[in-house]
């Protein structure tokens, strides 16, 4: 039997069939636009997202030549702080923001001023910020108010694609982490603050666990998708925790590094920990909590570099029958550790955790007639390094310590981008499955649903792998500490001119 993983990334949707043992079959991937109608909206559209999971599903099958008979269940997992409505005939009612739209500023600013940060965090663990999921709700209500009236629910990027394929409407616990009327210790709702901040309840779907089965797949998706009526579909969860499980985090301290489009981590822990500075949810296991760190320097840092300076590295893969990316690393590989002073603050769309500014801008810091392109490329990935380390020593502060970091995502494929985080943080990296652990994560969660395996024990054993390890060059880390505090004062001294 097979298990089918889908994951409705930021820039792209991808899926994979996996074997029972976590091997990809087959995998697919297909790009959608990002709208950015004004300053500081960031959209997309959910039936882009539907039309590229039926677009790769028919792929991988003709790819594979498996029939769908033989796929026991489906998992999906999604992008988190979506905030898609739906009518109640189920008509998708308009584009969502998605977590990098800071447009709801003036929402959190107000929910502060009446209920009170302090009130705000006892019960969700998180902080309010623009790019979660409650103040885009409110901000419908406040700008929309048409659009809120008809909105019958309120759906996440995951939940979105299982209504799709089954027609249930759900709200896994993992995604519960976007409203701060989640109480974060019982993984419910809270009436009684839905009712403060006057937001409809009502919106709000059940509750339910990331492996629990929630539908079939529906004659009309099957129809477009090319699977068949009656495949079993889980609720599925946010894309860092299934990814968390994809490289077989799911004990007390063990801790994924994330290196997609989007970068941070995620540590395991068996307490509640909230800490203002980070993000706290509910792992896919549905038992444990996740103490993570998002940023939005990651993988997408080099990607925007790429597309705005990288001709000539993009002439050389054709030549060399390399990729653009592989060009890169080859110039940043060239120059040592430390890009000779050359520093880069990584907020290429405001910055998430830890430091909560949707202002915070990008910067280059050093340059000189004497830094070349590789300069900027090589501290690029340093300033993402300095971004993750950041994250882990305010989670230290925390009482969460890190002794080792599980590497996914496609920054993990760059030997060089993963030696240069171990140097950073001083901590040694396992490499495991790197470009499939999201989809395999959400493919777990089928497979524990249906009885492919006996439980999150059984199916990290038998599906996770380590391929390569980094650990920490003690020469690199001096070089990086005095530039991770350069990087720091940076912030401090510029933050004031952001806005």
């Amino acid at each position: 039997m097979y298990l089918l993983g889908i994951d409705i990334g930021t820039s792209s949707c991808k899926v994979a069939l996996f074997s029972e043992d976590g091997e990809a079959i087959a995998q697919s991937t297909k790009n959608y636009p990002i709208f950015h109608p004004k300053s500081g909206w960031v959209e997309q559209n959910p039936d882009d997202w539907w039309q590229a999971v039926c677009q790769t599903i028919n792929e991988i099958l003709t790819q594979s030549k498996i029939q769908p008979e033989k796929i026991a269940g489906i998992g999906v997992d999604g992008q988190s702080w979506s905030a898609i409505p739906i009518s109640k005939e189920g008509k998708l009612l308009r584009n969502t923001p998605i977590w990098m739209d800071t447009r709801a500023q003036d929402i959190c600013d107000d929910l502060k001023r009446t209920i009170g940060d302090e009130a705000l965090f006892r019960i969700s663990g998180n902080p309010i910020q623009p790019s979660y999921s409650l103040p885009k709700v409110l901000w419908y209500r406040d700008h929309l108010p048409d659009l809120y009236k008809q909105t019958a629910k309120i759906l996440q990027s995951n939940s979105y694609i299982v209504y799709k394929l089954t027609g249930e409407i759900t709200q896994d616990i993992s995604q519960g982490y976007g409203y701060q009327c989640f109480d974060m210790r019982k993984g419910a709702w809270d009436s009684a603050i839905c009712k403060e901040m006057n937001l409809r309840k009502d919106l709000l779907p059940e509750i339910v666990a990331c492996h629990e089965i929630v539908g079939q797949v529906t004659k009309d998706a099957a129809q477009q998708s090319g699977l068949i009526a009656g495949i079993p579909v889980v609720a599925g969860g946010l894309d860092s925790a299934c990814g968390t499980l994809g490289v077989g985090v799911i004990a007390n301290g063990e801790t994924q590094e994330q290196g997609g489009q989007a970068g941070g981590m995620s540590i395991c822990t068996d307490e509640y920990r909230a800490d203002k500075r980070l993000i706290l949810s509910y792992h896919v296991t549905s038992k444990n909590w996740l103490l993570q760190g998002g940023t939005v320097g990651g993988g997408g840092v080099l990607k925007w570099f790429e597309e705005q300076f990288g001709q000539e590295e993009q002439i050389n893969a054709e030549k060399n029958g390399t990729t653009s990316f592989e060009e890169m690393n080859l110039l940043a590989a060239e120059i040592p550790a430390g890009s000779e002073g050359t520093v880069f603050l990584p907020y290429m769309a405001g910055e998430r955790s830890p430091i909560w500014n949707p202002n915070a801008k990008g910067v280059y810091y050093g340059l000189d007639y004497s830094k070349t392109k590789g300069h900027m490329i090589r501290a690029s990935m340093e300033g993402v390094a300095f971004s993750l380390k950041h994250n882990l020593d305010v989670a230290k502060q925390a009482n969460a310590e890190v002794n080792r970091l599980r590497a996914m995502g496609g920054s993990a494929n760059s030997q060089l981008w993963t030696q240069i985080k171990s140097d950073v943080t001083n901590t040694p990296i396992d490499v495991l499955n790197s470009d499939t652990a999201t989809t395999l994560g959400a493919a777990i969660l089928a497979g524990v649903a249906v009885g492919v395996y006996t439980d999150f024990d059984d199916a990290v054993t038998k599906t996770v792998r380590v391929r390569r390890s980094h650990t920490p060059n003690p020469k690199h880390s001096e070089v990086y500490q005095k530039n991770y505090e350069l990087y720091l004062k940076l912030y401090g001294q510029l933050k004031g001119i952001m806005k």
